[in-house]
């Protein structure tokens, strides 16, 4: 299958379903060989059936995005059947709604590992693996990072620490020929975090109308913004924080400027 990324050996942390999946799919679709890593055997080697059945060669591995000696063995199984790692999307997370003074601090440090540590992990457990010059790094982080929400501070800390992740390593890492980027979704539909956070239709409706695009994302919108930035279209971009969000990071449009 020819595409944009044929040949290119492309790694997808976090891969069995949501956002995530919908990236590997999509680099799939455009000739790329895949590896996808979640922490659940059954669901990660669903995801990799389902891309070999489009003819693309794809390895499902089961780690923990936390489990940084397992991140290193998977690294090194991807290389030996797909080449040095040209891609590398780093989207494990965790999340869900609750109270500063109801969070325990073992619920408070697990979202910070999965997402923060996690993001950490396995940029680093890739680096000796990576294509030099050329490889694109790509964190899937969130608005909480920029902007303080209720009942969310592990995911806020967390993707705040995501955020400088990426930039520090775009520091150090351009130098190498690595480019370091992040894509900050807003709401996107038939996601299981959207499922969490906006459970019954007024809320939906509520956030949708705070939009100035007024309706959800799809999960096709960032996996084409991770192509645009693993791309050479994107050559000259690292560090960046691509805001994928129909105005989410704006602010409140729910005031309709045109009435």
């Amino acid at each position: 299958m020819a595409g944009r990324f044929e040949n290119k050996s492309v790694f997808v942390a976090g891969a069995s379903s949501g956002i995530n999946l919908a990236i590997a799919e999509a680099f799939a679709r455009e000739g790329a060989k895949l590896t996808v890593l979640s922490r659940s055997e059954e669901k990660i080697e669903a995801a990799a059936a389902g891309i070999r059945s489009i003819g693309l060669p794809a390895i499902g591995i089961a780690c923990d995005v936390r489990d940084y000696p397992g991140l290193e063995a998977a690294f090194a199984r991807a290389v030996e059947a797909h080449g040095s790692i040209d891609v590398l999307v780093s989207g494990a997370a965790g999340n869900f709604l609750a109270p500063a003074r109801k969070l325990s601090a073992n619920a408070f440090k697990t979202v910070v590992d999965i997402d923060l540590l996690g993001t950490f992990n396995v940029f680093r457990a890739s680096f000796d693996h990576l294509t030099r010059p050329g490889a694109s790094l790509i964190a899937i982080t969130a608005g909480q990072a920029v902007h303080p929400s209720p009942f969310q501070i592990h995911a806020c800390a967390a993707k705040a620490g995501v955020n400088m992740v990426t930039k520090c390593l775009a520091l150090e890492w351009g130098p190498a020929g690595i480019r370091v980027n992040a894509i900050s979704p807003g709401p996107i539909a038939d996601t299981e975090g959207m499922a969490r956070l906006a459970a019954d239709p007024a809320r939906e409706a509520a956030i949708k109308n705070r939009l100035a695009l007024r309706d959800y994302g799809r999960k096709d919108d960032i996996a084409e913004a991770a192509m645009y930035l693993a791309s050479d279209a994107a050559r000259y971009v690292t560090g960046a924080i691509l805001n994928v969000d129909g105005g989410n990071d704006l602010g409140d449009a729910s005031t309709d400027a045109l009435a």
